[in-house]
């Protein structure tokens, strides 16, 4: 299952304008949030709780953020 972090990634740079600056703020190395927001590596449940708390985001909106999927595209032959 791959998730779609594009409006994570969107937040991230409106609040922090970096993701150095953010993976900072959450005690991550910049290669760990890469891996995370790249689908590489599943977040952790007290992770998405202290990123949703430094962007600003409500418990209501995680979904949003967090559990989107990523959709792909088929295209078919004619």
């Amino acid at each position: 299952m791959t998730f779609d972090y594009s409006n994570l990634n969107g937040q991230v740079v409106a609040k922090y304008g970096t993701q150095l600056r953010f993976a900072e703020a959450m005690e991550l190395s910049e290669r760990s949030l890469s891996l995370k927001l790249n689908n590489k590596v599943q977040w952790k449940q007290a992770e998405i709780a202290k990123a949703a708390k430094l962007l600003g985001i409500k418990t209501a909106d995680i979904p949003k953020y967090f559990f989107k999927l990523k959709v792909q595209r088929i295209e078919r032959e004619v």
